[in-house]
């Protein structure tokens, strides 16, 4: 019979399972269990963690980063259970697994509390890096490092460092970290400490970081602010490198500050003088002045008049001649040009220019030069269906209507005798400056072509003269005076008093009729009127034969008109 003195081995499973509690039949497999170190040999710790045996574990488990593992016999140590037996008779332990074990423990906490957790990185894998977080062996990935790329990632090697847990999978092992999140953390707390301190309108010198096509980035001590090209300077800018370079100091304005985006907008020119201060009392209207063409568009072209202050040149006001052309075929940039102020706006820093406006008007030069009546020649650039235009001295164009090509045919058949590119001679007939338009007369340099002097002494207004019908049209007749006379038109409403009379079609080629002379047009051309003519002569027989007393009828007063003339 068993005493307590003298336990049966029924007794000690008991007093084991009891210690143990599913260890004996294998739930003592697979959990982290603490164990003494009993003997130290042959690069191995024997560690005694209550099993029937006693279990062995490579002393390279127990180092981390030294040369000694720093154990002694009797030491209390934390291990992992593979297998309580082997076929060798001994328990299967693992420091590593036990380090994992309670590395996950933490890691698990840690990650639902959203705590940062310190690693090292200790090598590199395909996409990225691995990280111990002290037995638990992590990924990180290329692009959560650091902020920017980062070329030599040698100076982070095995370093203990904050990261930041992303994602993790104890069932496959798997955990994602970060760096980058926690600088991004880091940095923005430094940044809100940093724009607390500053303020808007505050001047500060910062070093020029990063250069853009739209700006620079200038560190503040800490925190970026935008530099935006068209802050820079009051002249233009074509790009921020003409200004300014990476790793220069430069003084600048805080102009504004973005509270939720903690964005910081900067400025250079607000340190500057203002140039428009002033300007329309500098720069009236009508003034003319020099500028460089800096900018050309499709509407026009800038020219800087001053450092800070450009000028638009409207398309419409670059020259007097070129039309609808583009700016660019007129002006090039950096050219120096002679301008005049055509408008002020302070307010939104608007300078109107002319360019065209700065040189003399080509039609009051032309005019100066060729007065009416004058002889030009020039080269038909275009004929269209009611005439030619010509190009004449000045860069400027005259126009031939079709009525005044050639005496004696139609305009159309006038116009078929000329082509574009031909020389012709013509005279002047009129200017007109504000619209821009010169007449010119091809006909009037022909010979036997009514002239001034013939208009005013061989034909005179209200004189009568017998003309020969050369031509019949739809709107009258045109007539010469004799057989070399000058040639002139009577209009349909001309050729008679009543509507029978005014019909062009009951007269021909050839036949002769008396008219009127009623005036002259531009081209010194005479108009004929045989209705003038009919109440002309009425009128002179009402005087001649009409008293008062008589008592003869108006009847018989033009009878006896008539017959006398015929005598």
């Amino acid at each position: 019979m068993a005493t307590a003195a003298n336990p049966t081995r029924d007794d000690f499973e008991a007093l084991l399972n009891e210690q143990l509690g599913d260890a004996a039949d294998g739930g003592f497999e697979g959990r982290v269990v603490k164990g003494t170190i009993t003997a130290i040999e042959n690069g191995f710790a024997v560690i005694d963690v209550g099993l029937k045996s006693e279990g062995r574990i490579d002393l390279k488990e127990f180092m981390r980063g030294e040369d000694e593992h720093g154990l002694s016999v009797g030491d209390e140590v934390e291990v992992f259970v593979d297998r309580v037996e082997n076929a060798d008779g001994e328990a299967m332990l693992s420091r590593d697994r036990a380090r994992r074990e309670a590395a996950w423990d933490k890691l698990e906490s840690e990650f639902g509390e959203g705590k940062r957790v310190e690693g090292r990185i200790f090598g590199r894998v395909k996409g990225g890096f691995t990280v111990d977080l002290d037995g638990a062996v992590a990924f990180l990935p290329g692009s959560q490092v650091d902020i920017r790329p980062v070329r030599d990632v040698t100076p982070l090697m095995d370093v203990p460092q904050p990261f930041q847990i992303l994602k993790m999978d104890r069932r496959r092992g798997n955990i994602v970290v970060s760096r980058r999140a926690v600088l991004e953390e880091t940095r923005a707390e430094q940044r809100s400490e940093l724009i607390d301190k500053l303020t808007e309108n505050q001047v500060i010198d910062g070093v020029v970081k990063n250069i853009t096509d739209y700006g620079a980035f200038v560190d503040l001590g800490g925190i970026d602010g935008l530099l935006h090209v068209t802050d820079m300077s009051y002249k233009r800018v074509n790009h921020p490198s003409e200004m300014i370079e990476i790793g220069q100091t430069v003084t600048v304005q805080i102009i504004r500050i973005n509270e939720d985006t903690q964005r910081i907008s900067l400025g250079m020119k607000q340190l500057e003088s203002d140039p428009w201060d002033g300007v329309a009392a500098k720069y009236p209207v009508g003034m003319k002045l020099s500028g460089q063409v800096t900018n050309i568009t499709e509407y026009g072209a800038f020219v800087e008049i001053e450092p800070g202050i450009e000028g638009l040149v409207h398309v419409s006001e670059m020259s007097w001649t070129k039309k609808n052309v583009h700016p660019g075929k007129i002006v090039s940039t950096s050219q120096e040009v002679e301008v005049m102020v055509l408008e002020v706006d302070s307010e939104k820093r608007r300078i109107s220019l002319g360019l065209k406006q700065a040189q003399r008007n080509p039609w009051e030069e032309f005019a100066e030069k060729h007065p009416v009546g004058a002889k030009v020649e020039g080269e038909v650039k275009n004929a269209t269906e009611f005439g030619l235009f010509i190009g004449l001295d000045g860069d400027v164009d005259g126009m031939v209507h079709m009525s005044d090509i050639a005496w004696g045919i139609s305009g159309e058949d006038a116009l078929a005798l000329h082509r574009k590119g031909e020389q012709v001679e013509a005279v002047v007939l009129d200017v007109d400056i504000e619209k821009e338009r010169i007449s010119l007369g091809m006909k009037q340099l022909e010979k036997g072509a009514p002239t001034e002097a013939g208009a005013s002494g061989a034909l005179r207004k209200n004189q009568v003269v017998t003309v020969t019908v050369l031509e019949v049209r739809d709107g009258g007749l045109e007539v010469q005076v004799g057989e070399d006379g000058a040639t002139g038109f009577i209009k349909r409403s001309d050729l008679g008093r009543d509507r029978d009379e005014q019909r062009p079609d009951r007269f021909q080629v050839g036949q002769k009729l008396d008219a009127m002379v009623i005036g002259f047009d531009r081209s010194k051309k005479p108009n004929f009127s045989v209705k003038a003519r009919q109440i002309a002569e009425e009128k002179e027989a009402v005087a001649q034969f009409g008293s008062s007393d008589s008592g003869a009828s108006l009847g018989d007063i033009l009878g006896e008109a008539l017959k006398k003339k015929g005598e």
